[in-house]
């Protein structure tokens, strides 16, 4: 049972008015938020420009020392070195042709099976996911090299959009994921403990998707067929020969890997080796120009700038309601929704997936999770486990009109007939599995925490 108190019970103590007036300024916080965002202002300064004038209308020009220590505060940490790194890493993974060598090297191999390049597209995505983590340059990228194939092939159209929005998706899902480092760092929690934690859901959101596609293939045949004998054909020699242009990238992100998890490394330094060793192997491929490195530091530049951004923001907002008692007024509110821990779980899921619809992960991180941690613990529930729940229901939000930034990025890379409408009607079966995912991951929590339990005891 919880022990929180109960909403109301005290009507009539000052703490109790205190917090029904904290009630009303979260109120005109949400609405304000709200109409600055259908306003197109970005959310980063929505907002920071909240949190200052929250600090200066209610504690004076002095409280806005808060906005600043609270971002140096977060700035010092060196584990935050790692997501310029592994940003790099991707960048320059992207920019050397990983994803074109990679879909080559596969789809000569299950492209005589009904479905099979929707198999092979989610194959790569998995693999992609452990070069780059960054959903937008994934989808991006499968939008220009299968989708183009799928369609030419004759494949549903539904198919193959969600196919490639859902498996570009999974990117976050399969470490190193920026969304765990952020959220390690803000809950406090390891790093490499998260990154194993997601590893098997991940798989098994990947898994689910190839059932399906490979179920409503099998069922009706022209929904995706396989490749034409001349396009498959090749001598066994020269389907190996495939893989030896991935090799090395494959290698690198392998190495990062195990050097996260068999504590040779830490985050940041693993980040960086990866990183230098990206560089390696594009210079190996005879991909590597100073024009990329110029390119790969300023697409660095700008991802790390508008996260950075968001952070501060957030950051600054939450420190200045944490002053004004907002974390009790948020504590008090989800214990008078139910004594019972599951309901409030049920609930915190709940305003993930209804914010997704809005805003960005970064933006729900940091604005719900100084809220529902301190509630999540006296719960009994595991923090890590939790980040695992918030990263599968970021997995919704990806998807989910009318934000859904997964989307808009295929929109950006798709041929011109296929319309905004047509993506966002492809969504609903693949919604549908993450939905099961989470549901899944939710009642056996063991399954994200097993692997961390028997790694690192």
């Amino acid at each position: 049972m919880c022990d929180f108190p109960v909403a109301g019970a005290a009507t009539h103590d000052p703490k109790a008015q205190r917090l029904m007036d904290i009630g009303t300024m979260t109120l005109l916080i949400i609405g304000a938020m709200g109409l600055m965002l259908m306003l197109g202002v970005p959310l980063a300064f929505v907002s920071g420009s909240i949190a200052v004038v929250l600090a200066v209308t209610q504690f004076g020009w002095k409280a806005l020392f808060i906005v600043g220590s609270r971002t140096v505060e977060f700035l010092d940490s060196f584990a935050l070195i790692a997501v310029p790194m592994f940003v790099i890493m991707a960048s320059i993974m992207e920019k050397s042709g990983v994803a074109g060598d990679l879909y080559r090297a596969f789809h000569v191999w299950a492209g005589g099976l009904r479905g099979g390049i929707g198999v092979v597209t989610t194959f790569v995505a998995v693999l992609l996911g452990a070069t780059t983590g960054i959903i937008g340059g994934e989808i991006v990228l499968l939008g220009l090299i299968a989708l183009p194939q799928m369609l030419k092939l004759g494949y549903d159209k539904k198919l193959a959009i969600g196919t490639i929005t859902a498996g570009g998706s999974l990117g976050t899902m399969i470490p190193p994921s920026i969304i765990l480092i952020f959220y390690g760092l803000t809950a406090e929690v390891s790093i490499s403990h998260l990154f194993l934690a997601t590893l098997v859901p991940g798989l098994m959101l990947a898994s689910f998707y190839i059932a399906y596609i490979l179920i409503r293939c099998g069922f009706n045949p022209a929904m995706g067929p396989p490749l034409s004998a001349e396009e498959r054909n090749m001598p066994l020699t020269d389907k190996f020969r495939l893989f030896g242009g991935v090799a090395l990238p494959m290698l690198v992100a392998g190495g990062v890997l195990v050097s996260i998890y068999a504590g040779f490394a830490s985050i940041t330094e693993s980040a960086a080796l990866g990183a230098f060793g990206a560089a390696i192997a594009a210079w190996v491929r005879g991909r590597f120009s100073f024009e990329m490195l110029r390119d790969v530091l300023i697409q660095a530049l700008r991802t790390c700038g508008m996260v950075f951004w968001l952070v501060f923001g957030t950051n600054a907002l939450i420190g200045v309601y944490n002053l004004m008692g907002g974390i009790d007024f948020a504590r008090t509110t989800l214990g008078g929704v139910s004594s019972e821990p599951a309901v409030i779980l049920a609930v915190m899921i709940g305003v993930f997936v209804l914010l997704g619809f809005f805003i960005d992960w970064i933006g729900i991180l940091f604005l719900t999770m100084p809220v529902f941690l301190p509630v999540l613990t006296q719960l009994g529930y595991d923090p890590i486990w939790f980040g695992i729940v918030f990263n599968l229901s970021m997995q919704i939000a990806y998807l989910t009109p009318p934000f859904g930034p997964a989307c808009f990025y295929l929109k950006g890379a798709a041929p011109p007939d296929v319309t905004l409408q047509d993506i966002f009607a492809a969504q609903w079966p693949f919604i549908a599995i993450q939905i099961a995912a989470l549901i899944i991951v939710v009642l056996w929590p063991g399954l994200s925490l097993w692997l961390p339990q028997l790694v690192y005891g």
